[in-house]
């Protein structure tokens, strides 16, 4: 079967396929609300001066919880997570390659986050060095390096064939939208998502899912380093300050840490997605504040702080013996964690 559909003016077609990973059961478990953290969540969304979503889901044992995880939001720089779902998809079928290079233009530098920007082109950089800028320092520049090389279009046809109707990378960052938008564009900006379409990105790479239908296939042979360096990368990122921030010192082991994340942020809005690895099961958690009173630009801003007191409550009710690094295979979720790091 086929699926097909007009999206940004280019029509999608695309195989429709699917897979159990090999890393967790052959049959994820069914989602089961957990409705007494829902109502620990709550509490903290409601301290909040602005607005919160959230999905988070316990990929170990189904367990769910969720504040408005359907509401649309502004994506800020978690829309590099779609980037990400597409460099591995051209990468698996061998479209794009992690050590093809690059170049750093004098065209395609932006403000904001990152380094890039502030350096003198010509620079050749491999691709896979571009998404771990664009990951770990949120890189704008790397960013609108990595969209020139997958393609805008390409890029959300991906998006849409993963199932993820509202999710969009609406254009590169810094830079005029590329002629007619959705009507939508203007109050999104760079992209748009929900936290429940966000955290299945994030599930995606943590059960190395890289085929984008619904149907029964099984991983390409490749599929599981592909994903294991895009972890890598996520386990990398240098904001702490949001999800992560009061969890992980949870983590007293040696051996890495236990949290691959992404985060966004704008002047009203703060954003986290972020894969924990605990002693209960790998859990993932997609939370978005936003049209936040609190605008300051520091590691102390109430969208951060909100974000991090989420995430405590998660792990507190889903792990309470805490985090362990090894819980998952971070070189390859298609195979069991290694001997000796769990």
């Amino acid at each position: 079967m086929r699926i097909c559909s007009l999206r940004l003016g280019f029509l999608c077609c695309a195989a429709a396929a699917a897979f159990s990973p090999a890393a967790f059961s052959t049959q994820a478990p069914p989602s089961q609300e957990d409705h007494g953290l829902d109502l620990r969540l709550q509490s903290v969304a409601a301290a909040h001066r602005g607005h919160v979503t959230l999905f988070a889901h316990n990929l170990k044992t189904g367990q769910t919880a969720a504040l408005e995880p359907d509401l649309a939001v502004q994506t800020a720089s978690t829309i590099k997570m779609g980037i990400l779902l597409d460099a591995a998809e051209q990468i698996r079928t061998a479209s794009a390659s992690f050590s093809e290079r690059l170049v750093l233009t004098k065209q395609n530098q932006v403000g904001g986050s990152g380094v890039l920007g502030e350096l003198t082109p010509p620079i050749a950089l491999s691709l896979g060095d571009v998404l771990t800028l664009m990951v770990v320092l949120s890189d704008n520049t790397a960013t609108n390096m990595a969209i020139d090389r997958l393609g805008l279009a390409h890029i959300d046809r991906t998006l849409e064939e993963a199932g993820l109707r509202n999710t969009w990378l609406y254009k590169k960052v810094g830079v005029p939208a590329p002629g007619p938008m959705p009507a939508d564009q203007p109050r999104f900006g760079l992209g748009k998502t929900t936290a429940r379409e966000m955290a299945s990105i994030m599930e995606r790479f943590a059960q190395c899912r890289l085929d984008l239908g619904n149907g029964a296939a099984a991983p390409a042979p490749g599929d599981g380093p592909i994903c294991g360096a895009i972890l890598a990368m996520l386990r990398k990122q240098q904001d702490r300050d949001g999800l992560p921030r009061y969890i992980e010192s949870m983590d007293t082991s040696e051996s890495g840490s236990a949290i691959g994340n992404k985060t966004g942020a704008l002047n009203q809005v703060r954003n986290d997605v972020a894969l924990i690895a605990t002693r209960d099961g790998p859990v993932v958690i997609a939370g978005f504040t936003f049209e936040n009173a609190d605008q300051r630009w520091n590691g102390d801003n109430e969208g951060q702080t909100t974000l991090a007191r989420l995430g405590q409550e998660v792990i507190r009710a889903w792990s309470p013996e805490g985090l362990d690094p090894g819980a998952i295979n971070w070189d390859n979720p298609l195979e069991p964690p290694a001997a000796g790091k769990r």
